[in-house]
């Protein structure tokens, strides 16, 4: 690949909506917003540094100081031209190529190894290392995801499975009565499955990678060894957990016994060691090296089934993406296990409808994809990871499914799945519930916190990947010496009733409702998105996505625009940014509303135009305001 004149800055955006009082602090796989520190509201203001090493906005503490010491050079000026990085409002643009992650130092992270003479299944690496060490409570080497790809090269796309799977020795009964703490059981050690997002690193890197292993991680082990400022998300976040964290966590994410705060250095230098492992070692470093030899003990000695067996057996796997057309594109997805065919199923009754005539956000619109939803939701809980997609995306289904939408009124809905009431894995207190209260609703809705990326080179090739540790900052159990948090992703399961198709078994590959997605137009992407959000990222997808191919907006605008959520048991989240007249015909028409202060979902995405050959000429990119990422053009 040329080299590329280097292209770069960043601008941190700020994070959008009031923070949760601590009663609302919320912990679950994939939201992507801070709560309340333990003192009070989290500042709106961001601190977090165009460089790892850049000083400090703290005040002038002796560790501050000693920190600031440490700092790195500043990164180099900005060449003039097309590439930008975006803000809440402008997308940004590039002629080379296009990253966007949720931290700004994980996008600078890809952008330098794009620049160096990597493809952007490199970058793509660099970038999930870096997001491990600035976002450490979304994902890491601890955890899991999904990726969707696209080969220029061949012109396919596929799906890259991360082969996450349920400890062979687990007993299922000790998480449900009469076992003794079955509750107690459904945190922590117990609920911990094999990681796997390294070995889908490595996996991708094997089969496309062009640049040096070792070298994709040499961002990483900056920003870890050298710290970088931590924004209001992530220091909300190390507050509100704190309490569960093992005394050694304790003192990385700590200073004097208190929780690092907006502003102050966060210096990882075990993380930065398991890196270095690593990048040396590759993935046999957890897949039967020392790292994995230390989640094991780890996780064991707090109650888990996880073994070395577990770990080896672990294979990151190539699979078919699945698709379906939408006003004229292709729009792709990982296949089961992820759940993400339910976004197929509402963009395609959605489209039975035709959403232009019913407009953006409108209390028809909102109506009507509030009504699929819930269909869509019993669908996934009665299908999971077998379904019959030849049916659930024919025409004539998607019309008939259409065609139960009444827009004079709410149609009786009966919750597919039981909530138990499993303690919750948050000290803030948070227990899933069926209560029907807004603050439980709210919290319910963006339970889990993940990330999502994008990345795209010049030559064409896309990476959209989805990754989490489960819960924020996942199990709370970091091995002592590595610096890795281990996920939690067992507690995603439901317990009860026993025998539902998301019950746990041993060995079973687990679900989740994961979904990076890539839009082709003419067999080449043309967008590529993603979000966190738990049960609320296939209606987030469906809604950026409608946003772009329905009623034109770039890829910023459908990021940042006003969302809402259908909520189970049966209740309609809406972003503050609804307006109030739609919410009031939304409740005439006997929807449930309440206003979701903090949004859904922490989203990313890019664009790609094309030349009169078929060569990309222009990428386009955008983050999410609710977020503190960045996207960052080349």
């Amino acid at each position: 690949m040329k080299r590329l004149l280097f292209a770069l800055f960043v601008f941190v955006l700020c994070s959008c909506g009031t923070q949760p009082s601590p009663e609302q602090d919320r912990s679950g796989e994939e939201a992507g917003r801070g709560p309340a520190t333990a003192g009070g509201t989290v500042t709106e203001e961001s601190t977090v540094e165009e460089s790892a090493g850049e000083t400090t906005a703290a005040g002038g503490s002796d560790a501050a100081k000693e920190d600031e010491a440490r700092k790195r050079p500043p990164g180099p000026e900005l060449r003039d031209g097309p590439a930008t990085t975006s803000t809440a409002t402008r997308a940004a643009v590039g002629t080379n190529g296009m990253v966007s992650a949720a931290h700004p130092l994980a996008a600078r992270a890809g952008v330098e190894v794009l620049e160096g003479g990597g493809n952007a299944f490199d970058a793509a690496v660099a970038v999930g290392a870096a997001l491990n060490v600035v976002e450490p409570m979304m994902s890491g080497v601890g955890g899991y995801g999904a990726t969707v790809v696209y080969d220029a090269e061949k012109g396919e796309t596929r799906f890259l499975e991360t082969g996450s799977r349920t400890p062979e020795s687990l007993d299922p009964s000790m998480f449900r009565p009469p076992a003794p703490g079955y509750q107690e059981n459904r945190c922590g050690g117990p609920v911990v499955s094999t990681p796997g997002n390294l070995n889908a690193w490595e996996l991708m890197w094997e089969e496309y990678g062009e640049e040096e292993w070792s070298r994709l991680f040499e961002p990483a082990i900056g920003y870890a060894e050298d710290g970088f400022v931590i924004g209001g998300e992530t220091a909300g976040w190390i507050g509100s957990e704190y309490p569960a964290f093992p005394a050694y966590a304790q003192e990385i994410y700590g200073r004097d016994g208190a929780p690092l705060q907006t502003g102050d250095r966060l210096v990882q230098d075990d993380l930065a060691g398991s890196m270095r492992t690593i990048a040396k070692n590759g993935a046999g470093a957890v897949y039967g090296g020392e790292l994995g030899r230390a989640m094991v003990a780890e996780a064991r000695e707090n109650g888990s089934s996880l073994t070395q067996e577990d770990l080896r057996e672990n294979r990151a796997r190539w699979r078919e993406t699945i698709g379906a057309d939408y006003r004229g594109d292709r729009v792709v997805t990982a296949g089961p296990p992820a759940t993400a065919w339910g976004s197929l199923v509402r963009l395609g009754t959605m489209e039975e409808l035709d959403p232009v005539s019913l407009g953006q956000n409108t209390s028809p619109y909102v109506h009507a994809l509030t009504e699929i939803s819930k269909g869509a939701f019993s669908q996934t809980s009665r299908y999971a990871d077998d379904p019959p997609l030849d049916r659930l995306l024919s025409e004539g289904y998607l019309a008939r499914q259409a065609a139960t939408v009444d827009f004079s009124g709410v149609a009786p809905y009966e919750p597919p799945v039981t909530f138990d009431s499993a303690t919750s894995c948050s000290p803030t207190g948070y227990v899933p519930t069926a209560d029907g209260s807004s603050a439980s609703a709210s919290a319910q809705a963006s339970v889990g916190h993940t990330t999502h990326f994008v990345v795209a080179d010049g030559e064409g090739n896309v990476v959209s990947s989805t990754q989490t540790l489960g819960n924020v900052f996942g199990s709370k159990l970091m091995p002592e010496g590595t610096g890795l948090w281990l996920n939690d992703q067992l507690a995603w399961s439901r317990f009860e009733p026993q025998g539902n198709v998301f019950d746990v078994y041993p060995g079973r590959q687990t679900l989740y409702a994961l979904c990076p997605t890539i839009v082709l137009r003419d067999g080449r992407p043309v967008i590529a998105l993603g979000t966190p959000g738990g049960r609320t990222i296939p209606q987030t997808t469906t809604q950026m996505i409608t946003n772009m191919e329905a009623f034109d907006m770039d890829v910023q605008e459908a990021i940042s625009a006003p969302r809402f959520s259908f909520v189970i048991p049966d209740l309609l989240g809406v972003e503050p940014g609804i307006p109030a007249a739609v919410q009031g015909d939304l409740e005439a028409l006997g929807h449930d509303v309440y206003v979701d202060e903090l949004g859904f979902g922490n989203a990313h995405g890019l664009t790609i135009e094309y030349d009169a050959q078929g060569k990309p000429e222009r990428f386009t990119g955008g983050a999410d305001p609710r977020g503190e990422g960045a996207a960052t053009g080349l």
